[in-house]
């Protein structure tokens, strides 16, 4: 009999919302996800470091590329999480981190994700959640360049680095709430 992660389709999501390390750690939790990368994507120099990227010049965002699996959760819901966990309305900035690397974005993969993308987009500015417009980019993905392997899992393997502790955590724990019923067991 075949394992059922052997016959699963997978598909692949990208999305910058601030500080890859908070994008990562939240994704990860989710059931459904095989894999989540942190890396660069929507610049314009080739394998960028992350010293290049922090330097606000290469046109990257920190981005997470997200590795799942449709019949366990939907781009949809890959969506809602990326909505909620972020201010959309802030440009290039999350918290205290700031600069184009920073910003809100979705990289779609195909003419479904966009127009998913988009008309998500759409009913949550119809809706006013927010006080401020939706600044949010939706832009083709072309690149994906992994960062370092000292970014990868970083919050799993840093759970005790002050930014970890004062700015991770707690957003993992407002995730945890929200989404209780949709991480893995």
């Amino acid at each position: 009999m075949e394992s059922r992660t052997m016959t699963e389709e997978v598909r692949v999501a990208t999305f910058g919302s601030g500080c890859f390390w908070c994008t990562e750690a939240i994704f990860q939790q989710l059931e459904g996800i095989k894999k989540v990368v942190s890396g660069y994507a929507g610049g314009k120099v080739r394998r960028p470091t992350y010293e290049q990227v922090c330097g606000g010049k290469t046109g990257h965002a920190e981005v997470c590329q997200v590795t799942y699996v449709p019949a366990r959760i939907s781009y949809d819901e890959l969506l809602e999480v990326f909505w909620k966990t972020h201010d959309p309305t802030t440009r290039n900035r999350q918290g205290n981190d700031v600069g184009p690397q920073y910003r809100s974005v979705i990289f779609y993969h195909d003419d479904e994700q966009k127009r998913v993308a988009e008309a998500y987009k759409a009913k949550l500015e119809a809706a006013h959640i927010w006080q401020r417009p939706i600044v949010t980019e939706i832009a083709t993905f072309t690149e994906f360049w992994p960062a370092e392997e000292y970014h990868q899992n970083y919050y799993s393997r840093n759970p005790n680095q002050s930014y970890c502790s004062f700015v991770i955590t707690p957003k993992i724990e407002k995730f945890r709430t929200i989404f209780r019923d949709r991480l893995k067991k």
